[in-house]
């Protein structure tokens, strides 16, 4: 499966991305982790978090909608695989998660610019596997 090249759309989410990580850090004094945030959204007792991290989910789910008013099209999504697969991708992406002390948003966009210990070790362990699931997936499965 080959992928379109969009550097200036890429290029202009990646700002958006790290304007949101700045703003939330500078406003709040928190990290822009998305597993983090649904967690302490889900299971946290302060009510006093609630309201940002209700906006922020809120905004994840309305985007594409926002995209649609903008450009009148929906985002193109193609989901080659069977919604089984992509339970079970969600739950060993959950224990990654859990175990990895935090999601590839956390580490990446905020672990690293701090220059966090965990998230230096953390990244390119992502990376790594990311590659190796790439690479069994396709030559070893046929994917």
């Amino acid at each position: 499966m080959e992928t379109a090249f969009t550097p200036f759309t890429s290029f202009g989410g990646g700002l958006l991305i790290g304007l949101a990580a700045v703003l939330l850090m500078l406003g709040l004094g928190r990290i822009l982790g998305a597993t983090g945030i649904m967690s302490g959204l889900v299971f946290s007792d302060a009510s006093d978090e609630m309201a940002w991290r209700l906006a922020m989910v809120a905004g994840m789910v309305l985007a594409p909608g926002a995209i649609f008013v903008a450009t009148g099209a929906m985002p193109a999504l193609t989901i080659p695989v069977s919604p089984a697969m992509i339970v079970i991708g969600g739950v060993i992406v959950g224990i990654g998660a859990s175990l990895g002390s935090g999601c590839t948003s956390g580490h990446g966009v905020c672990g690293l610019s701090r220059l966090s210990l965990r998230s230096i070790v953390a990244v390119p362990t992502f990376m790594a596997t990311a590659a190796l699931t790439v690479f069994v997936a396709r030559h070893v499965f046929g994917v």
